[in-house]
């Protein structure tokens, strides 16, 4: 018998009431409001009450740059936060929640896999709570209330050329990327040019992340820039009238949710911005509550640090608050030798040599984690075909950066295969070493933000915008964003805007197609290169194989 598929191993787990799992954590039953038996919210005001509390331990899980070899960082997250229970700590994990996008797409759940899993593993990669639905709708709520007022007269002047809401809907469909609505005569509107993007992509997601509360979550949603009119003078969803009612939508959905673990671990699975055009991080909201009710908070950010960290760095923990206290960064030998120039076919074969060429992509990282201030330690995530030589290739490379790597086994033993990296994670955060800053001030100007995380991050040896691009910036400076952080949009498997230039290159140009004023979210969004922000579907894509079998259980689903 082989290894159980991730969903067998969901499926099996002994999972305890969650009422049992808040009690972990100090939340009593009257404050959970339960979803079924194995999930519910946490109450608003419960978590209001823990306001003076000191905060527990942040640590940060990262990652290289993503290949098709898989990397695992959620898989590793999980894991420790399984091996700091394990060994006596008490630790709590927050991740992101799943987008039913690339669920029946290519990229599968978002639950970690293995016996390091979140479980109810199938709920969390279908409906969930309903959070991303109630996104959706109040996003489409305020594209329906701006086609009604031009519709009614247009008291604002909106320029219908100038409209910049689009819909979203929690799916990969290219064919709603370019859409031409209110076709069909006078009774339908004023027809014009749209599209649709992922609900993962809406500043609506953005928003309900990083608030502080409700009162937070409608100012921001207020604040949110839809449209302008011909003078280019900018027309709020305020304006509009529909954050009150989108505030309504949002009230159970702001609240976060927690499931468990395997092990029966406490696990927030909360909000879930792209990582490429939105900062790729759980909610705020998630990740404070856990910080006054653990020792020790687990998180991950999207992609490889030279996103993912560095957006929750320069992004999150800049405007929460937040200082976290270490960074694992997630490495594969398979990764690795594919940043080495091995073709994914080639993987199982050992490879030193191409393993030590790709470990620059991983030195890369490490340095650029550590320019934050924050403590680096490597987790190496096992697998089968690594052999010793491998391995021993790989320490020595983060040994040469200055850091540790651990050899972990979580996804086949669950936390005894993880004690170590726990120990050692442990021991790092509780030194005290950490001084994290920013990588930039409030201050520095917009494009010159650009510049330095395309520099310092990306080590391009150029930005290049056109002059509509910088005018545009500076009118924004103006207006008064200029403190507000930048959020780079970008290809995830590069430092460059090419996802086929691997490793660690240097001296690049990194050309800004595009910038766009994310007013409620706080913060300018750089366009880099090509993004999409409503994926398609692959030629094969995993809906094809999921299914429900004779007993009634979910199959295919990964």
């Amino acid at each position: 018998m082989g290894q159980p598929t991730d969903i067998e191993i969901a499926r099996a787990a002994t999972k305890r009431p969650i009422q049992e799992i808040g009690a972990k954590l100090g939340i009593p039953a009257e404050s959970l409001l339960p979803y079924g038996h194995d999930k519910a919210k946490v109450a608003a005001d419960f978590i209001a009450a823990q306001g003076e509390k000191p905060d527990g331990k942040l640590i940060l899980v990262t990652a290289i740059n993503p290949t098709p070899a898989g990397e695992g960082k959620t898989t590793t997250t999980v894991g420790l936060g399984d091996g700091l229970n394990r060994i006596g700590r008490k630790a709590a994990i927050c991740i992101r929640e799943a987008s039913l996008g690339p669920n029946f797409g290519m990229k599968g759940g978002a639950a970690g896999g293995g016996y390091a899993q979140v479980v109810p593993m199938e709920e969390m990669n279908l409906h969930f709570t309903g959070d991303f639905h109630a996104i959706t709708s109040a996003h489409n709520l305020l594209a329906a209330m701006i086609d009604n007022h031009i519709y009614w007269g247009n008291e604002l002047e909106i320029d219908l050329r100038r409209v910049t809401w689009r819909r979203v809907l929690d799916m990969n469909d290219r064919a709603l990327r370019s859409v031409v609505t209110s076709l069909g005569g006078v009774a339908n509107g004023f027809p014009r040019e749209t599209g649709f993007d992922i609900t993962v992509a809406s500043e609506v997601m953005a928003i309900l992340c990083l608030s502080a509360d409700l009162k937070d979550l409608k100012r921001r949603l207020g604040d949110m820039i839809v449209a302008y009119r011909r003078d280019k003078s900018a027309v709020t969803c305020r304006d509009i009238g529909a954050d009150g009612a989108m505030t309504v939508l949002l009230k159970d959905a702001m609240q976060p949710n927690l499931v468990q673990t395997l092990e029966n671990n406490p696990a927030f699975v909360h909000g879930g911005p792209f990582a490429n055009i939105a900062h790729g991080c759980n909610s705020v909201v998630a990740t404070r509550t856990a910080l006054k009710l653990a020792d020790y908070v687990v998180t991950e950010a999207g992609f490889g640090a030279d996103l993912g960290a560095e957006k929750f760095f320069d992004i999150k923990c800049r405007k929460a608050g937040l200082k976290p206290a270490a960074a694992v960064i997630v490495a594969t030998c398979r990764a690795l030798k594919m940043n080495g120039g091995v073709a994914k076919a080639d993987l199982g074969a050992e490879n030193v040599e191409a393993l030590t060429t790709g470990c620059a992509n991983l030195a890369r990282h490490i340095e650029n984690v550590k320019g934050f201030g924050v403590p680096v330690i490597v987790a190496i995530n096992h697998f089968v075909t690594d052999t010793e030589a491998e391995i021993a290739a790989l320490k020595q490379a983060a040994a040469a950066a200055g850091v540790e790597a651990v050899l972990c086994r979580h996804w086949a033993q669950g936390s005894a295969g993880i004690e170590e990296l726990a120990a050692r994670v442990a021991d790092l955060a509780d030194r005290g070493e950490a001084e994290f800053a920013p990588l930039y001030p409030d201050a520095m100007g917009l494009f010159e933000k650009i510049e330095t995380i395309a520099r310092r991050i990306y080590r391009a040896g150029e930005v290049v915008a056109d002059q509509g691009i910088r005018r545009q910036l500076k009118e924004w400076e103006e207006a008064g964003y200029g403190n507000l952080p930048v959020c780079m949009a970008k290809t995830q498997y590069s430092f460059t805007t090419d996802p086929n230039q691997r490793g660690a290159p240097s001296g690049h140009s990194l050309p800004v197609r595009e910038v766009r004023l994310s007013a409620g979210a706080g913060f300018v969004v750089a366009i880099c290169g090509e993004i999409m922000t409503m994926p398609g579907l692959p030629r094969v894509p995993a809906a094809q194989s999921i299914t429900l079998n004779a007993d009634g259980n979910i199959e295919g689903l990964f």
